[in-house]
């Protein structure tokens, strides 16, 4: 492991280069790794590992037919690859259990049966076991349980995979049953192809992780850009400048900068009345939300959050209220001038 110094503070962090694709494979080479659901992340690590040449199947409940379809498309073929979630788990020495968290409590019933002796459940989120007095999901104490959690989308871990660069991810040990629990943990996370693998706890990744998607991921950008949209619109802006100030600049442009070598050097590379402005408004923005934040993290903490979580998704109208409310985004004034927007980008005229 290679000791990186980040703000005073080292932590081991496990690269590619020291932990290759061949001695994942050595690791792993006896094992059955059965992805169950094939919805989010299900396909971008499954067939990450499938590329990587590791023995993959999957489990996903043909009553699901879009999931079931989508995944026959990816080249999974029934009764070999790809079966109903109890024939894949009971198949699979390293099950990963990958459908939602509110699913996931659904399916334990069916799922704890298949666990056999010496097996590896893997998790990509802690949110299940560290919220088990919720979820009842409580694993047998004979098997190995893990987790690597890619910080980042589906999507994304497919496509930083097929670009060669790989996505970071964490990864933490539970319960290590085997006594293989850390190189199985840590050989997974590099056959799904991980950029490379830092240390946490379930906890610490559960934690941080909700606290980041309603946070500055998610949460806390969409409401941000939607007051500072409103606050032009209202002061007599059009929405193609309301929308240019508040979103395009910052993802087409200034994000990048940030990317590239940090916050310090992007100030650094704008213009002297905007360093001095965003220097004098920091502050204020931040006491603003410093008291938001610590309210989200103890609901976050105390299960508040997880109860939210498991009611909503299991209602089931829920697919139904999400699409209404994503269609409310969508169709603002806001989002279909970003629509608009981005129909205007280089990339996008027509010869």
């Amino acid at each position: 492991m290679a000791k990186i110094n980040f703000g005073g503070t080292e932590e081991d962090i496990v690269m590619r280069e020291e932990f290759p694709l061949e001695k994942a494979r050595e690791i792993l080479k006896d094992e059955v790794i059965a992805v169950i659901g094939y919805g989010v992340q299900g396909p971008a690590q499954s067939l990450n590992m499938r590329d990587n040449g590791f023995n993959v199947i999957i489990g996903q409940s043909p009553k699901f037919k879009r999931e079931w379809d989508k995944a026959v498309k990816d080249g999974w073929v029934p009764g070999k690859t790809l079966f109903d979630i109890d024939e894949a788990a009971s198949k699979g020495t390293i099950i990963q259990y990958l459908i939602s968290d509110a699913g996931q409590k659904i399916v334990w019933p069916i799922l704890k049966p298949c666990l056999k002796e010496g097996d590896a459940l893997y998790f990509s989120h802690g949110f299940s076991i560290v919220y088990k007095e919720q979820t009842g999901i409580i694993p047998p104490d004979n098997i190995d349980v893990i987790l690597v959690a890619p910080k980042g989308s589906g999507a994304s871990v497919r496509a930083n995979y097929l670009a060669g660069s790989g996505i970071n991810s964490s990864y933490a040990v539970f319960q290590d049953a085997t006594g293989r629990a850390k190189e199985r943990t840590l050989a997974v996370g590099i056959a799904i192809g991980s950029g490379y693998l830092f240390p946490t706890t379930f906890e610490g990744e559960v934690y941080s992780d909700l606290t980041g998607e309603r946070g500055v991921l998610m949460g806390a950008l969409a409401g941000v850009m939607e007051a500072q949209y409103d606050v032009l619109r209202e002061n007599g802006h059009t929405p193609s400048e309301a929308f240019n100030e508040t979103v395009e600049e910052l993802t087409q442009s200034l994000i990048r900068l940030v990317a590239e070598n940090g916050m310090d050097w992007m100030y650094a590379n704008c213009s002297t009345t905007a360093q001095r402005g965003a220097l004098d408004w920091k502050p204020r923005f931040k006491e603003a939300v410093l008291p938001v934040f610590k309210k989200l993290y103890q609901s976050v903490k105390d299960g508040t959050e997880t109860a939210i979580v498991i009611k909503a998704n299991s209602a089931p109208d829920y697919q139904e209220k999400l699409d209404a409310e994503l269609k409310e985004i969508r169709e603002s004034e806001m989002w279909q001038a970003g629509a608009a927007v981005r129909s205007l980008r280089p990339e996008n005229w027509k010869a």
